[in-house]
């Protein structure tokens, strides 16, 4: 006899299906199931990345001989684990929009192939719930009993094959619940460790703070001049030519020779030799490098070196982070700038040596002082709240340059 089981299927798999969707998280909104694969691929990088500098910086922090260069190095470390747990989180948020986007279209397929199936099982509920001795007794109904009968030995074999097939796909069904799951406890647990290490930099950002403050006089006189500077500045680009300017003349000044004790006699006296300060690499043709360079944020790029603006083209890049995302140093350097400027949120310029300079806007807090030196990954501050951008130009000679050249 016909078991009438597969209505009950039908409905535990629309069940199994919505209930999974119940328990989703909110994620980003990505184009196209391409682009969310892109950005999956793009987070586990990151977070495969920071890993790596992190380990790196708390290797060299361990072997650091100065105080101040030991903490500079754990203060780093613990930015890159921040941006590993934001990358980490943005894995988890992809992942969970892919598995969203799969149960979407499994919840179609199975509502397209339930409708037939449901009228037919229908059907044959109402027929075996009719005896065939009722049907006898009705002459007019016994060819339509033989018919049917006809017509069932033909369809059983179609209705099984049809429900082996929803049986695979509420198979499917069940294993990317599972995987949604897993991609949920993945999330928290990236979130828990976010709010750890952030705690962790708090703590060491706020002894850095009585640090400096205690040190006072020419950091303040530095700062008062920075902004005094932003002050006379045109724009933005103004203010970064003469930042340069100005790092350039500290540059040439720091090369000059100290001065020398007067020689006992005449005959000692020589002309003193300037040895060039190996301020930067070289590359291999000829060029100083910045290597190497990170970007400072995590996150999908928006606009790209030389992209048409409303200003002419891009002179850098346009990243778009998780909210309230950890900003770092591309490299290290020197903070010739940090603070409000006119439109750009809170901006922080840094001097590398070998004539480089970073400009980071978009910052909706700064963490770091004029005149601070930094190491590469070193915390700057952290972007905004809502769907926030983070812009970063570099620049060579006061020339700017595609830093996408330069990382990795």
């Amino acid at each position: 006899m016909l078991r009438f089981d597969h209505r009950l299927i039908l409905l535990a798999g629309s069940a199994l299906l919505f209930a999974a969707a119940a328990t989703a998280q909110r994620a980003p909104v990505y184009d196209s199931s391409e682009e969310t694969r892109i950005a999956l691929a793009k987070a586990l990088e990151e977070r495969r990345a920071a890993e790596a500098r992190s380990e790196r910086l708390e290797a060299e922090a361990a072997q650091a001989e100065g105080e101040a260069d030991r903490a500079a190095r754990e203060t780093a470390a613990i930015a890159a684990r921040i941006q590993q747990a934001e990358a980490g989180i943005a894995a988890a948020q992809a992942r969970m929009v892919m598995i969203d986007s799969q149960r979407s279209q499994l919840r179609e397929a199975l509502g397209e192939e339930q409708r037939p199936l449901i009228r037919l099982t229908a059907a044959l509920q109402q027929f075996a719930r009719r005896p065939v001795a009722l049907s006898v007794l009705r002459p007019g109904e016994v060819r339509d009993v033989v018919y049917l009968r006809a017509m069932l030995a033909n369809a059983v074999p179609q209705v099984q094959a049809n429900t082996a097939g929803l049986r695979t796909r509420i198979d499917r069904a069940a294993a990317l619940r599972r995987e949604a799951e897993v991609a949920a406890v993945s999330l928290r647990a990236e979130e828990a460790a976010l709010d750890e290490r952030r705690a962790q930099l708090a703590d060491l950002e706020s002894a850095a703070r009585l640090a400096a403050r205690a040190a006072g006089g020419r950091a303040n006189r530095e700062a008062e001049r920075a902004l005094a500077l932003a002050e006379e500045a045109r724009d933005l680009d103004g203010l970064v030519d003469q930042l340069d300017r100005d790092g350039r003349l500290r540059a040439r000044l720091a090369a000059l020779p100290g001065p020398k004790l007067r020689p006992a006699s005449p005959g000692e006296s020589r002309a003193a030799e300037v040895t060039p300060t190996a301020t930067a690499t070289r590359s291999p043709e000829g060029r100083a490098s910045i290597m190497p360079y990170i970007l400072p944020v995590s996150g999908r790029l928006l606009t790209g070196f030389g992209a048409p603006e409303a200003g002419g083209l891009s002179r850098g890049i346009t990243l778009a982070p998780l909210a309230g995302a950890q900003v770092v140093a591309p490299a290290q350097g020197r903070i010739a700038f940090a603070g409000p400027y006119r439109g750009y949120g809170r901006i922080v310029i840094i001097e590398h040596p070998g004539g480089w300079t970073s400009l980071i806007t978009g910052l909706v807090r700064s963490d770091v002082a004029v005149g601070q030196d930094v190491v590469g990954g070193a915390p700057l501050g952290i972007a905004g709240p809502n769907r926030p951008t983070i812009t970063l130009e570099l620049r060579r000679q006061g020339e700017p340059v595609n830093p996408l050249l330069y990382t990795g």
